[in-house]
């Protein structure tokens, strides 16, 4: 295959010399789109749930959900590291090198997967005990967790499938992934939660459904649809176990940053739920609910610029071209500098009505949620740059700076201004620990990176 076949896939993208903007374009509105709807799904999951089975059920999905977590950080980690590596074989012209990373990640992946669900089922309740199940809810939590393991492997696979399918050239075959298999996923839920009446463990098997038709969807494409990345036979010599050891070991770098920003995402959670709670009890909670809801559509919005603005920059990377990777980073920056903008505009406008669709309107959660919302969601002008920023050192290999960055977003900022705010300005400095810590964040940026947006 040829330097030109090599640049463009499937819908015709040329990562090496078509021009950025409307490259970033052609990536971008279909990866936004799924990533919108994706979160939009996964509300939709909480409002069946909540209306056909109970209250108890949601608790009992909130105390499973960390397994979720570790599912999409693993994937995510594989996903990211090696559209990374990939892309800069790409550039070379190194196609063996590329499909051999592909399949690596693809194996690894899914077997540790595979590995963690039978732990997680032979030692399930002592698992679910641990994540803080009551007497009361452990019943519930098995039927929910038990479903839903097999799911989590095709997640894996989805995921990584996802970012090889855009690195491949086909973004919006990319996004059905995540579209498709959604809408099958609200059907099945209805279906399984109101006409069969199968409960919780009916909400479960329709998302492992779900996923299992995602995943197949990727294993078809991979194997009759690839073009310019494709699966290989690895070998099982002691060499070849030791050069995937060292090429998973690559990836696991380039995409573990990646893994701390979704274990930040959780991190807002538990430590929101904590200080709510302690400050303002359980109105407080169910008021933080609100942006806890929410929180990942901000995530899922500006994630989608820096998975669209990551192969072309990490692709002109390998190939030295330091100006269309210039180019791009200044591209998904002002993307997500807009997106930012756009989203705080849309929270702080429309406070009520989005308050009025988790809480009922004179509740005393409901207030406290009125208040606070327009002060969290400035949060997402700044999410946004750092994300831009983050996704670019690790697009051109800066795997450090990108963790660094993750951790003071995450970590070192976040769980000292939830402490530390509402004692300056309370019950105000509550909502604005996550706006302060995206802040900071930037600044350690801007400052330890002086020049970056300019260049």
């Amino acid at each position: 295959m040829g330097k030109e076949s090599a640049d463009k896939g499937r819908d015709g993208i040329d990562f090496g010399k078509a021009r950025i903007a409307p490259l970033f374009n052609s990536i971008f509105y279909p990866t936004l789109l799924s990533m919108v709807f994706a979160s939009l799904f996964t509300v939709a999951d909480g409002i069946f749930v909540g209306r056909g089975v109970g209250s108890n059920a949601l608790a009992a999905i909130n105390i499973v959900s960390p397994l979720f977590l570790i599912t999409t950080g693993l994937a995510l980690m594989f996903g990211v590291g090696v559209s990374v590596v990939a892309s800069i074989h790409l550039s070379h012209n190194n196609h063996k090198a590329a499909n051999i990373n592909v399949t690596q990640a693809f194996a690894v992946a899914t077997l540790l997967m595979a590995v963690i669900t039978v732990v997680v089922y032979v030692f399930r309740i002592p698992f679910l005990r641990l994540l803080g199940s009551s007497d009361a809810l452990l019943p519930l939590c098995q039927d929910y967790l038990l479903p839903v393991l097999p799911g989590c492997i095709c997640i894996v696979v989805q995921m990584i499938g996802t970012f090889v399918i855009r690195l491949d050239g086909s973004p919006k075959f990319a996004a059905s992934l995540e579209i498709f298999p959604g809408l099958l996923n609200i059907f099945l839920d209805w279906l399984f939660v109101f006409p069969m009446q199968m409960g919780i463990a009916g909400s479960a098997i329709a998302s492992s459904l779900s996923c299992a038709v995602a995943a197949g969807i990727v294993v078809w494409y991979m194997i009759f649809g690839a073009r310019t990345v494709q699966l290989c036979r690895l070998k099982g010599s002691l060499t070849s176990l030791k050069l995937t050891a060292r090429n998973v070991g690559y990836m696991a770098r380039s995409g573990f940053s990646s893994m701390l920003g979704e274990l930040a995402m959780s991190m807002v959670l538990l430590t929101g739920n904590y200080v709510f709670i302690r400050a303002l009890g359980e109105d407080g909670v169910a008021a933080f609910s609100v942006a806890c809801y929410l929180y990942p559509i901000v995530f899922m919005i500006n994630n989608s610029v820096a998975q669209s603005a990551q192969p072309i920059i990490s692709y002109n990377y390998g190939a030295g071209n330091r100006y269309r990777v210039q180019r791009a980073f200044r591209v998904s920056f002002s993307t997500a500098t807009v997106c930012g903008v756009l989203t705080t505009t849309f929270l702080t406008l429309c406070t009520k009505p989005l308050v009025g669709l988790f809480l009922e309107a004179g509740t005393p959660a409901y207030e406290i949620a009125i208040g606070g919302l327009p002060l969290f969601a400035y949060s997402a002008i700044f999410f946004a740059m750092n994300v831009a920023i983050i996704g670019y050192f690790q697009s051109t290999e800066q795997n450090t700076r990108a963790t660094l960055c993750m951790l003071f977003r995450g970590l070192i900022f976040l769980v000292p201004a939830f402490i530390l705010m509402p004692k300056f300005l309370f019950p105000q400095g509550m909502w604005l620990a996550v706006p302060v810590a995206e802040c900071m964040t930037l600044g350690v940026i801007l400052l330890t990176n002086r020049g970056i947006i300019s260049r």
